[in-house]
């Protein structure tokens, strides 16, 4: 239910937003539209706790400011491998241990992984995902487990 219950409110917010009328006709057939949507997907069971993880909501005020932050830093690094050229650009392909149990949090760790300049996520296989890392450095971090340690305590014990 309560994802169901996410799925209206961000489905109404998005046609408010989109359609940019708001006066009653148009905000009650709105409402009307967004109960037949989350209906359609109640019924086909694709609002569920994967696709919508309402419970990582109090875990995000945490996570995602220290995401951005990885994020910010990354950018600098591969700015000043474009800048300097004689610094040393290594592509190198590793695999790194996922220590999620669910499907959702080892995604959640990939996609993480991607979003942050320099490296890229090319597959998951077990517990494992294959990552490419601009630089040594990159991939060294990516080694140490910090990020992976971070995205298990966001997820919990899925």
């Amino acid at each position: 239910m309560p994802h169901a219950i996410s799925l209206a409110f961000i489905c109404f917010a998005l046609w408010v937003l989109l359609s940019g009328h708001y006066d009653p006709l148009m905000l009650a057939l709105g409402v009307l539209s967004t109960l037949i949507v989350v209906a359609i997907a109640v019924r086909m069971e694709i609002s569920n706790r994967e696709g919508q993880p309402v419970h990582l909501l109090p875990m995000i005020l945490s996570y995602w400011p220290w995401l951005l932050w990885q994020i910010v830093k990354a950018n600098f690094v591969v700015a000043r491998c474009i800048l300097t050229p004689s610094l040393p650009v290594k592509p190198t392909l590793i695999k790194v241990k996922a220590s999620q149990k669910s499907r959702l949090g080892k995604v959640i760790y990939a996609n993480s992984i991607t979003l942050t300049p320099g490296t890229v996520s090319l597959d998951i296989k077990g517990n494992e995902i294959e990552v490419h890392a601009l630089t040594r450095t990159a991939a060294q971090d990516l080694k140490r487990g910090h990020m992976d340690r971070r995205v298990t305590k966001f997820v919990g014990s899925d």
